[in-house]
Order: C-alpha cells, then sequence, then structure tokens
C-alpha cells in the first residue's frame, strides 16, 4: 500500500505534457481489433485500464506488438472464442464495451471483473444483449465475479436503455453493432448523460469507416458494416489534465500543460471555462493550455456535471480555495464509480476542514482553510489526485494512502507534480 504525503506548495513552474488519453485509447484498440488488417494506435496512455483494454482484444484473437511511442494491432476481423476468460480487470470501460464485442465471437467468452465493478451496473447492458439477438448473463467463474456471453453473432432489431446510467453501455452496444445481421436501433428511455464519451466512440468508429447516426434519443446503426484499418494518434485527456490545470490555479503558479487540442471531442475540457469563470488567466494554444495562478482566493462557481461526471472531484477541490459558495449539481451517476466519489469527496475533503455538504445529487462547498490529514484514496484514482491537489494550499502535510490507484488513469500524475516544483514525497507510482 503506497503513502504519498503532499506539503503546502506555494509556487508552481514550469512545463509537463497532458497523459495521452485513456478513453480515446481504449476506443482505439478496440476500433483497431475490429478491423481486418493492421492499425497503428500513436501515442497510446499506458496504465491499468488501457492494458486490460489489450488483454481483451489479445484474448479475442487480434495481435499486438508494442513499439516506442506507439502500437501495432493486426486482425483477421473474425474473432477467436478464447480459451481462457478475459481478465478485465477493474475496468469498467472494457468489461462494458467488450461484453457485445465478445457476442460476435463464435463462440463462449467468459470476461471476469474486479473490485469496484462489481457494485456498478451491467445488467442494463446485459438485457440489450439479449434483445439484439445474443445471450449474456452475470455468474462466477471459480469464485471470482464474471460475465458469460455466448457468442453467434448479434441478429441486430431495437431495443430501449437509459441513457443516464452509464454512456459506456450506449459505447459498446455501438462497437457491436455495425457488424450485426441487420439494423440496430437503440431507444434512450432518458436523457443521454455523458454524451461527448458517445460522440467519442462514434468519432472512433468513423476513422475505421464505420457510419452511426446518434440522434437526441436514440442511436441507428446500419448492420453488415465493415471496419477498416486505420493509423491514430490519441490525443492528451483533459479529465487528467485537469488536475495539473487545477494545481496551478490554487497556488501562484507559471505552469504549461502541452499536448491538449481543444479541438478534439471531449466534454471535459469545459475545465478550462470553468477556471476562467473562477477568475483565473488561462491561455488555450494549438496544442498546450497556459495557466497563471496568483494565489488568491478564487470566484465561486455553479456547474451542473450531467456531462462532465469526471470533473466533479478535481472542482470540489477548487471550490474550497473559492471566496464564496459553490454548488455542482447533476452529480449522482459519481455514486457508481470506483467509489461512491460523492461520498468519498465530501469524506475525505471534510477531514481537511472542508465546509462541504452533500444530497443525493450535488455537492454545495464554501471556501475556507483546508489542514493536512491522512487521507483515505478509496481506491479511486480521481480521489486520489484531487485530494492532492487540495493539499497544495493545506496547512501542514497531507497523507494519501492507498496512491498507487492513480496507476488507472494517470500513473505519472505525483512525478508530474513533483517536477513542476509541488512538495511531494513517497513511493515510486510511476512506472
Amino acid at each position: 500500500m503506497a503513502k504519498i504525503t503532499v506539503g503546502k506548495t506555494g509556487f508552481l513552474y514550469g512545463e509537463v505534457k497532458a497523459p495521452a488519453s485513456k478513453s480515446y485509447t481504449q476506443r482505439t484498440v478496440i476500433a483497431s481489433a475490429l478491423s481486418k488488417g493492421t492499425s497503428r494506435v500513436v501515442n497510446p496512455l499506458f496504465s491499468e485500464d488501457t492494458e486490460a483494454a489489450l488483454r481483451a482484444v489479445t484474448a479475442l484473437g487480434a495481435k499486438v506488438e508494442k513499439g516506442d511511442g506507439y502500437w501495432t494491432i493486426t486482425s483477421t476481423a473474425q474473432l477467436e472464442s478464447p480459451s481462457q476468460p478475459i481478465d478485465c480487470g477493474e475496468s469498467g470501460a472494457t468489461l462494458r464495451f467488450m461484453v457485445p464485442v465478445a457476442a460476435l465471437a463464435a463462440d463462449v467468452s467468459t470476461l471476469l471483473f474486479h473490485g469496484s465493478i462489481a457494485r456498478r451496473p451491467i445488467e442494463p447492458l446485459l438485457k440489450s444483449v439479449r434483445d439484439l439477438g445474443a445471450e449474456a448473463f452475470v455468474g462466477k467463474h471459480d469464485g471470482v465475479d464474471a460475465v458469460f456471453v455466448q457468442g453467434g453473432g448479434i441478429a441486430g432489431g431495437k431495443t430501449e436503455i437509459a441513457g443516464d446510467v452509464s454512456s459506456q453501455f450506449i459505447s459498446g452496444l455501438i462497437f457491436a453493432c455495425p457488424l450485426a445481421k441487420a439494423d440496430s436501433e437503440i431507444v434512450l428511455t432518458s436523457e443521454l448523460e455523458s454524451e461527448d464519451y458517445v460522440k467519442m466512440t462514434q468519432a472512433v468508429l468513423n476513422q475505421h469507416g464505420v457510419q452511426v447516426t446518434i440522434e437526441k434519443k436514440r442511436v441507428l446503426i446500419r448492420g453488415r458494416q465493415r471496419y477498416k484499418p486505420a493509423d491514430a494518434t490519441v490525443p492528451g485527456d483533459f479529465s487528467s489534465a485537469a488536475f495539473l490545470l487545477a494545481a496551478a490555479a490554487v497556488t501562484k503558479s507559471e505552469v504549461t500543460v502541452g499536448n491538449l487540442d481543444y479541438g478534439v471531442i471531449q466534454g471535459d475540457k469545459a475545465i478550462v471555462e470553468i477556471l476562467k469563470e473562477m477568475g483565473v488567466k488561462i491561455m488555450i494554444k494549438a496544442d498546450c493550455v497556459e495557466v497563471e495562478g496568483t494565489g488568491e482566493q478564487l470566484k465561486p462557481f455553479d456547474v451542473d456535471a450531467k456531462n462532465i461526471p469526471d470533473l466533479v472531484p478535481v472542482l470540489a477541490a477548487l471550490a474550497c480555495y473559492a471566496d464564496g459558495t459553490s454548488h455542482i449539481t447533476g452529480a449522482k451517476r459519481l455514486r457508481l464509480k470506483e467509489s461512491d466519489r460523492l461520498a468519498s469527496v465530501h469524506a475525505e475533503l471534510s477531514k481537511m476542514g472542508a465546509d462541504i455538504a452533500i444530497t443525493e445529487d450535488d455537492l454545495t462547498i464554501k471556501g475556507t482553510q483546508l489542514n493536512g490529514t491522512v487521507i483515505d484514496s478509496h481506491n479511486d484514482h480521481r480521489i486520489a489526485m484531487s485530494v492532492a491537489v487540495a493539499a497544495l494550499g493545506a496547512e501542514g502535510k497531507t497523507i494519501i494512502t492507498l496512491a498507487e490507484c492513480i496507476r488507472k488513469s494517470y500513473p505519472q500524475f505525483f512525478h508530474h507534480l513533483k517536477q513542476l516544483g509541488a512538495e511531494v514525497i513517497g513511493g515510486k507510482l510511476y512506472r
């Protein structure tokens, strides 16, 4: 169990590159594995979740070669039935994407999952898979939680599914349905939240020659399409960069975060506009974002998080440094993440002295002085990183336990924070 100590830091300075997008990496890997031929994934993210995606496509017959800064993925586009269970680790996206994809193989696939995924919903996706002519159910394999997918292909047709539980359900169906025997229609019974993640999936599929139509309350997918190989460069990740931008905002700083393209489809680039609203001097350039922090109190904000749930933990940390009360609404889905993120944010920032109130769906935070203490990351990467941001302005030292959880999405985070001048002491987490 790794412990990281973060001390109060008055000044940050320098330039670091944002990590590659985990979401784009996973989607590009899967689309490449469904394409007949060889695709190259340039600038992929190396993390626990992307390794899970690689394991999954390899088990289904894709050949993966890792080069210096790229992966080459070769596929026959005829998915093999895996001889061994596919270990999805604690990657909810890998599990949800691969369940419909595994239905395209000829025989049974067993997908194992661990940890927090066990408390995250999967049944709505399995129902839709069954509606579309395949078979999948949850069970146990040697005592480990598993999804069993029968295989034999997807017939197509019509299914209904909620749009406000997980956008990953929709993306998983979008990966598989172009290869169905007939056209498919996915009817959304509620508003689609995290819409940009579904559009991200659509964009990746477009690169591979597959067309999907996304309307307000339904998704239309023509069957019998073919994925084509494509080379793609994975963009930098605004979800991860948000922690560095926030760190600069709560300190006196001159920080540049590179490898960021504001033109790509990523909902979490909203962090830039939110920081501007808080009075932070921030500049968008062609391939980077520059932040100049004053170290003074920020302005409070009101944010609806329905389409940017991953920003909530870092926004909560920022709100502690505002001169006034901030409100974060539309956040109930955070209760079904790696931890109950609303409860985790409330518990850990409260330990530091934050004036924070919680309901089922939102957070209300009044800015106040924080103090260092011992923090439980809840084995949740976004909690660990958000508390590290909060610690930069807190009096004393903050000790973050289970800090190794950052390997799920941003293994270099503490290394980058230290590189910018933060006082960071602890275990070796960068690999």
